[in-house]
Order: C-alpha cells, then sequence, then structure tokens
C-alpha cells in the first residue's frame, strides 16, 4: 500500500526493455486495481500502446464482489452498486455523494475498503446514509477473507450492524427493499416471481 504507482511503473518499464512481465493485484485487476495505473501512467509518460508500442494484456480475475456473493448466496441478482470507503484516493465528500445516491435509488451495495486503523469513522456513516433511506431489518452480509482460510461469512441486518467485524479484507453487502435472507442465504431476487408463477411451477415439477 501507497507504493503502487512505483511499483507499477516498474513493471511498465521491465516492458519496455522487452522483458515479459506480470504485474500481479488481488481480486480483478480492472476493480479497485492497478490495471486503470498501468493505463494511466503510459499516457502520462507518452508510451505508446499496441503494434509497434506495448502490448498489455489485462487477465480478468475474480473480484471480492463476486466471492463474497457466491459466499453469500445470491445478493447481487439484480442491480447493484459498488462503493469505495477509503478516501485515500477519492475525497470524502464525493464518496458520501455516490452513498446518497445509490441509498435512495435502492440498489444493492457493495463497499469496499469499509476500514481501516487510520479510517474507522466511514463505514459508521455510511450506515447513516443508508439508514436514511432504508429499514433497519435490511439484510446485510459481511465477508472478511473471501476464499482463503481465515474466510469469515456473518449475516446482519443495518440495524444490527457491527462495525469492529470489518477490516480492509472485508467486502459488505447492503441489500435492497427486496433481498432477504433464507435458510442463511442472502438473496436479491431478479423479479422472476413477478412475472411467472414460481409455486406453480413448483407444483407442476412434483406432479
Amino acid at each position: 500500500m501507497t507504493r503502487e504507482v512505483e511499483r507499477t511503473w516498474e513493471a511498465v518499464q521491465c516492458a519496455l526493455e522487452g522483458t515479459p512481465t506480470v504485474l500481479v493485484c488481488g481480486g480483478d485487476p480492472g476493480i479497485y486495481a492497478l490495471a486503470g495505473l498501468v493505463f494511466d501512467l503510459c499516457r502520462e509518460n507518452n508510451v505508446r500502446l499496441g503494434k509497434g508500442g506495448l502490448e498489455i494484456e489485462v487477465v480478468p480475475g475474480v473480484p471480492a464482489l463476486c466471492a463474497g456473493a457466491a459466499l453469500l448466496g445470491a445478493p447481487l441478482t439484480h442491480d447493484f452498486a459498488a462503493v469505495s470507503l477509503s478516501d485515500l484516493l477519492t475525497p470524502w465528500e464525493t464518496i458520501e455523494k455516490r452513498l446518497k445516491a445509490v441509498a435512495f435509488a435502492d440498489f444493492v451495495v457493495v463497499i469496499y475498503n469499509p476500514k481501516s486503523k487510520k479510517r474507522d469513522w466511514q463505514i459508521e456513516k455510511a450506515r447513516e446514509i443508508l439508514l436514511s433511506a432504508r429499514s433497519k431489518d435490511t439484510p446485510v452480509g459481511i465477508v472478511t477473507g473471501a476464499m482463503r482460510e481465515t474466510q469469515k461469512v456473518i449475516l446482519s441486518t443495518l440495524g444490527d450492524f457491527d462495525a469492529s467485524l470489518v477490516n480492509m479484507q472485508t467486502t459488505v453487502f447492503v441489500g435492497n427493499s427486496a433481498t432477504y435472507v433464507y435458510d442463511g442465504k442472502m438473496v436479491t431476487p431478479r423479479g422472476y416471481g413477478g412475472k411467472y408463477e414460481l409455486e406453480e411451477a413448483r407444483m407442476k415439477d412434483e406432479g
């Protein structure tokens, strides 16, 4: 952390010198990660891309929101928005404006970088903003260390949310007005129940 520019530029320079180079980051390189920084540095330093220039391939990975959603059940089956609470690169005023917009738009909200040792108040402020537009019973999924040996998966609600359970390895999923919890799984329906008779389909299948 805090040395991303240095590390990324070193990778670009190695590649420009003809050395096959891989820049590794967690999750998906294009989601709150380093792929964008590679292109930023190339543009600022007039590094040409493609044929006759630097060939860059962005290899997709598994982002935290997909890994966490799989562990929770299916919280992202409908429209959702991802918001990072880190104000190291984005002013808090901008983050707060985005949170208010998605809260009232009834998006499922995926919160990245909810809390660190130096940033311990933003997650509570985010909860306050979301509660201004949503019920305290809104399901919340808290996933820490997704798909790692130390992973933890906790189901809660906006009203009972405990900020002490989150850290920089945590992704928080806040449901929308239709999200529910069933047998320990957090689910946001896509809308099939409003168009099709799901119970009737089950009964036909049983018959």
